[in-house]
């Protein structure tokens, strides 16, 4: 699914899910993670991963 059709699926700007996408985000809401998951029929583990920084 391309991201411009997951974007008018789910109901978010595209540019906010390419974002995401790319790691360029620092948080996400649990409705957009709901949303996103419905549409894709996953878990949000299957589309989330914890990558550790250096602080």
């Amino acid at each position: 699914m391309s991201l411009n059709e997951l974007s008018s699926r789910v109901g978010i700007a595209n540019v906010n899910l390419s974002k995401m996408k790319t790691g360029k985000i620092s948080a996400i809401r649990f409705s957009t993670l709901e949303a996103i998951c419905e549409t894709l029929q996953c878990q949000p583990g299957d589309i989330l991963e914890y990558v550790k920084t250096d602080n």
